[in-house]
């Protein structure tokens, strides 16, 4: 009996050892093949498998489940999101952008910054100090997500005010061409832009239930603008005040303003802008002289006019990269405002149909991410850069062709300004940082 005892133990143990053994190797085997899938689904098809990977054990008296959840794809608020690389596309224009600009900005400002200073370079180093800053600012913009920026909107809007009354205050602020904008070598109105944009997408996606009520919602995203609205013009600077305005006016109606609200501002708007015209001698001449610019070439029509004669003369393939004859001492401000002219003139209608394809595409691109921005808060930061952009190309291009009233209006990424550029890069990545998120439908 014993003898038989001992053998049945020995021969348990080994049958323990051996099932011990197939379900080692089993739960091994499956182990392996779930973290394969795992892998596929992160680095292959994200977008096909969101779900959580599950693997069931069934030894044993109860079933164990475990989950391998997809890293990049995020659940935030019950909306599932796909967090990952930036829109490329996007990207790859603007880098095309700044290094026509670039170019560009040598060709159109060489000539007058040799004889301004004996440095045919001296605005293309000030234009590559800006993109130096605007680097980083476009990286970390891209990197910090954009729900944590927007809280420090509302600090960035109170900086950008209290630098606006500073650049105002006699002896302070710096006055060129009887203006006062810049304060010590930076301009506020460009951090102005910027921080509105963040501000304004903020307290829209905060306050969107209200924005349906003309007092409590509408109104009060007018009382914001028109603070900065108040200081802009004092400085005075008409072109920021119309781009601020016109930006904040697409970042309501993306956030579901009523276009009857819009309309009730339409008369005072409008009397408002007469009045600023005709207080000022220098705007009503640039009214009058844009229906008939030729009436008075030696005069108001003089910046119109130059400006015609430089993109009439490039023809199709243009005059020539740099042998732009109208910069010499005849188009203003060659290296700014009116930098499209030039280009016109060295590189033709080819060239410029090029730019303004670049710009659409930018635009294009832009309203691409702010559909597949997984919240309102994303659509409009994208939406308010764009518009940013948007309008002052259209705008420039549009006064250098004379098909607007001439206006202080430059062209993003060619225009010279340092200042300009690093925000605009900045913007530019916000942008970047809300494609990397995108809804999954």
């Amino acid at each position: 009996m014993l003898a038989i005892s001992g053998g049945d133990k020995q021969s348990r143990r080994r049958r323990e050892a051996g099932q011990n053994k197939r379900l080692s190797s089993t739960d091994g085997r499956q182990k392996r093949q779930t973290e394969a899938v795992r892998y596929r689904s992160i680095t292959h098809d994200i977008t096909s498998a969101p779900e959580p990977v599950q693997r069931i054990d069934s030894y044993g008296s109860g079933q164990k489940v475990v989950k391998y959840n997809v890293k990049n794809i995020l659940n935030i608020g019950g909306v599932k999101i796909r967090y990952g690389a930036f829109d490329y596309q996007f990207l790859l224009t603007t880098i095309i952008l700044v290094a026509f600009g670039l170019i560009m900005l040598y060709s159109a400002s060489s000539s007058r910054a040799y004889a301004n200073t004996g440095d045919s370079l001296n605005f293309v180093k000030g234009q590559l100090g800006g993109l130096a800053m605007g680097l980083v600012a476009m990286v970390a913009c891209m990197m910090v997500d954009y729900h944590i920026l927007a809280k420090f909107a509302p600090l960035a809007y109170g900086v950008g005010v209290v630098l606006l009354i500073l650049v105002i205050i006699p002896g302070v602020g710096t006055t060129t061409n009887g203006a006062t904008r810049w304060l010590f070598g930076f301009q506020p109105s460009e951090l102005m832009k910027f921080a509105m944009i963040l501000f304004m997408a903020y307290y829209l996606d905060k306050n969107q239930k209200y924005l349906d009520k003309f007092f409590r919602g509408f109104c009060l995203c007018l009382v914001y603008l028109g603070v900065v609205a108040i200081f802009l013009m004092l400085e005075p600077h008409f072109s920021a005040t119309l781009l601020i305005g016109f930006t904040t006016v697409v970042m309501m109606f993306v956030a579901g303003a009523k276009l009857g609200h819009f309309g009730i501002l339409t008369v005072p708007v409008i009397a408002g802008g007469i009045v600023m015209i005709i207080k000022e001698p220098y705007r009503l001449a640039r009214i009058t002289s844009f229906t008939n610019p030729f009436a008075d070439k030696q005069g108001a029509g003089w910046q119109i006019v130059q400006s015609l004669y430089a993109i009439g003369s490039g023809g199709i393939f243009g005059v020539g990269f740099g042998k732009s004859r109208q910069k010499f001492m005849s188009l203003p401000e060659p290296h700014n405002d009116f930098i499209f002219s030039v280009l016109s003139e060295e590189l033709g209608w080819i060239g410029a149909v090029i730019v303004i394809v670049l710009f659409a595409y930018l635009v294009y691109r832009g309203i691409k991410i702010a559909l597949k921005a997984p919240d309102l808060l994303g659509k409009l930061i994208v939406m308010g850069v764009i518009a940013l952009v948007g309008i002052q190309a259209v705008v420039n291009i549009a006064v250098v062709t004379a098909s607007l009233p001439v206006t202080g209006m430059p062209l993003p990424f060619f225009s010279y300004g340092g200042t300009a550029l690093t925000f605009t890069l900045g913007e530019i990545g916000l942008v970047l940082n809300v494609s990397r998120q995108e809804r999954i439908r």
